[in-house]
């Protein structure tokens, strides 16, 4: 007897939802109709394709969605030099190499999970520029995926606008292909948001899990998490308070919540575990769990002195600065949109699109009034935005003509396909763009291509020696992490012998190297980045001649090196 059956005899008139289930899970050959026809038999296994592929025709866009974010973050992904950051990144990777872990520190207002993400990456993958990116990259994929969870909440139509416009968002690819933890954050945050909604809506123990997720999440990858979390708190009070004076159309009520305490004190338990583990060095050091507050003393000094970063020509009026408005005007044009779209909800409408709009001006709000500025934050901001923009655009479609709507939509979005590709494959070190942000130039390659090509055709080419003398060179030591006898000094204390295989140091400091060498270079100049003075390389021609050719262009001269 086959479930079908099953039903009809336990009662007269058995549920035919029930039914059409277990018919179109197309598990069974035969099948049991209504109206006493009996049982028939069908090709169990060709039905089951036939409905998988029209599950799969269902599920189209949203793959096409995916392909889009995974093309447009991954396809040259080693065209961009590795930013100054993240040469810090993969330094402090490969610290955890040297002393067996992350050795927390609560000044760099950071936290480990990137870190240890970027380590697996390297000890997996070697030390390659794709696969410092890889963690990050992943990251962004994801939370373009997470987007489009969002239909549980908001529709087919909305999830996918919103997943649509992250996915070719200028910023998000661009910082989608640089090693930082704020493609992290984002992931994390929509994480949060959902577990929030779904707590709200149905209650059920899959939500408390996700906001225990993006909780956890939040804390391991940036001290902005407070930030997020507190929006997400006083956006739900303030919903509370308005909703007394215009109420919401529908209001949402809370659902009554379908987990229990154990499911709280296990949700927590591992959240808490996670941050522990993760914090202490994988419980090899717990002192460093005081790290988790005492970092905030550095970063609200980092974020009230600026350290440089302060965008005072967007100033508006005390504090407000509209810096990340610009960003938007620049280049976030559906983003514009949904801040925008945030003042349809002002008047009656769903309670959970208000929240959403109230919690991405909180945010928006309290990084214009933070006067540390670096333009990936962004990222952290635009998200939300993309929900509010769908939900205007899924109410005016019901309004009028359903093709219409891509009238407003479609421009938008191409604006951004556009910007994404102008800006990350061929103008990636232009500093005329405000997202390229101290990025490292093109110009190292001079310098890298050269003597990576060469320690990686000797056996013993890691054992080059190298003297870098700036004020600032990363992300220097981490391409060069594998070599064992670079040194990196400062003007004011400089090393004891010159005659390196490759010499690196400012053309202003040029001559005084100069005046040490004994043995002949091939001499270039380069800049390493934005804001740095111009740099000169040397590379020995006694090492470099088979891969340079040609004629040294330094020669010392009789009695050099004195």
């Amino acid at each position: 007897m086959n479930p079908i059956q099953a039903l009809y005899q336990a009662e007269p008139r058995p549920d035919l939802k029930a039914v059409n289930v277990i018919r179109h899970a197309g598990l069974f050959k035969k099948e049991y109709q209504p109206g006493g026809r009996g049982l028939i038999r069908r090709r169990g296994r060709s039905y089951a394709i036939r409905m998988f592929l029209r599950a799969l025709r269902a599920r189209l866009p949203e793959i096409a969605i995916l392909a889009m974010a995974i093309f447009l973050r991954c396809w040259l992904i080693e065209i961009k030099p590795p930013h100054f950051d993240e040469g810090i990144n993969g330094w402090f990777a490969d610290q955890m190499t040297a002393n067996g872990y992350y050795r927390y520190d609560p000044t760099n207002y950071h936290g480990p999970l990137h870190f240890y993400a970027v380590f697996l990456s390297q000890t997996l993958f070697g030390r390659e520029v794709w696969a410092l990116r890889l963690p990050a990259l992943i990251a962004s994929i994801l939370a373009v995926w997470a987007m489009l969870r969002f239909r549980e909440f908001f529709g087919l139509g909305v999830s996918r606008l919103a997943a649509l416009a992250m996915a070719v968002s200028p910023a998000f690819v661009f910082y989608g292909r640089y090693s930082i933890h704020e493609s992290w954050q984002v992931l994390f945050s929509i994480l949060l948001l959902h577990g929030v909604l779904g707590l709200w809506q149905t209650g059920t123990r899959r939500h408390l899990f996700t906001l225990a997720t993006g909780v956890a999440g939040l804390i391991l990858t940036k001290e902005t998490y407070v930030l997020h979390i507190g929006c997400m708190a006083i956006a739900a009070l303030c919903l509370w308070i308005y909703q007394m004076l215009v109420p919401s159309r529908p209001m949402w009520p809370v659902a009554r919540q379908q987990w229990t305490r154990d499911d709280a004190v296990l949700a927590g338990g591992v959240a808490a575990l996670v941050i522990v583990f993760f914090y202490s060095g994988t419980f090899r050091d717990f002192r460093q769990l005081s790290g988790l507050y005492e970092t905030f003393r550095a970063w609200v000094s980092t974020g009230i002195e600026s350290g440089g970063h302060e965008k005072t020509a967007y100033d508006l009026v005390g504090p407000l600065n509209w810096y990340w408005v610009y960003l938007m005007a620049r280049y976030e044009w559906p983003a514009l949109a949904g801040l925008l779209a945030c003042l349809r909800y002002i008047f009656p409408s769903d309670a959970r699109y208000r929240y959403t709009a109230i919690m991405a001006g909180g945010v928006l709000l309290a990084y214009s009034i933070i006067p540390y500025k670096t333009p990936w934050c962004v990222i952290s901001m635009l998200w939300p935005f993309y929900l509010t923009l769908g939900g205007v655009v899924r109410e005016w479609a019901g309004r009028v003509a359903r093709d219409r709507v891509w009238l407003v939509a479609a421009p938008l979005l191409a604006a951004s396909v556009y910007m994404t590709i102008q800006l990350n494959f061929f103008r990636f070190t232009d500093d005329s763009e405000p997202y390229v942000y101290v990025q490292t130039y093109k110009d190292i390659e001079r310098l890298t291509k050269p003597v990576l090509k060469l320690a990686k055709s000797e056996p013993d080419g890691f054992q080059l020696e190298g003297v870098i003398m700036l004020d600032s060179y990363y992300p220097l030591p981490w391409i060069f992490g594998d070599f064992t006898r670079v040194g990196y000094f400062k003007k004011d204390s400089p090393p004891a012998r010159w005659d390196a295989d490759f010499v690196v140091i400012e053309a202003a400091n040029a001559t005084q190297a100069e005046e040490k060498f004994t043995d002949s270079y091939y001499k270039f100049p380069f800049r390493l980045r934005s804001g740095q003075e111009e740099c000169v390389a040397y590379l020995s021609a006694r090492k470099f001649k088979e891969i340079l050719g040609g004629e040294p262009d330094f020669i010392p001269s009789t009695g050099a090196g004195r």
